[in-house]
């Protein structure tokens, strides 16, 4: 009797106790989910983080595994969806990057910047007066995404990369 009464509750708490405690992880965490795509959702400028690797295939950004000082800012709307970047590299990593969108260094012009004005209002940088400049424009047919790559090149072992990577539907 005592050992018929142990199987019927081992059953009942395999058949109840293990499906309940696994439906409550996995509510807790698509709840935390829910609240960073929420935030990221929410934000107004740029974020000090790297984008998703979703959002760099779309947005075709190949990031240098070496970058530090990555920041991002995703807009989205009927007509156009922009990722804006901005991160320093290496020399390599500037290489890499250029390739990965598929231009080179070559194609940079010294002196050009080729963020627009409506851009450097959403982002807030700076293309002063007293900086080595160099940028270039990167078209791809629709629906592929076109860069606008604008490098500071002052310190060439260390350049800091603003992108805005634009995709019309």
């Amino acid at each position: 009797m005592f050992r018929r009464r142990l199987i019927t509750l081992t059953i009942i708490v395999l058949l109840i106790g293990v499906p309940a405690g696994y439906l409550v992880i996995s509510a807790s965490q698509s709840r935390r989910s829910g609240m960073d795509k929420e935030a990221e959702a929410a934000a107004q400028g740029l974020r000090e983080d790297w984008p998703s690797g979703m959002q760099r295939r779309i947005f075709e950004l190949p990031v240098p595994g070496n970058a530090v000082g990555v920041q991002y800012y995703e807009t989205n709307n009927w007509k156009a969806s922009r990722m804006y970047l901005k991160f320093r590299t290496t020399s390599a990593g500037l290489d890499r990057f250029l390739s990965g969108v598929g231009t080179g260094r070559a194609a940079l012009e010294t002196g050009k910047v080729t963020i627009g004005e409506r851009d450097v209002k959403i982002t807030g940088w700076v293309f002063g007066p007293g900086v080595d400049w160099a940028g270039t424009v990167h078209r791809n047919d629709n629906p592929r995404p076109t860069q606008d790559i604008t490098v500071n090149m002052t310190d060439p072992a260390a350049p800091v990369v603003y992108v805005v990577s634009s995709a019309t539907p």
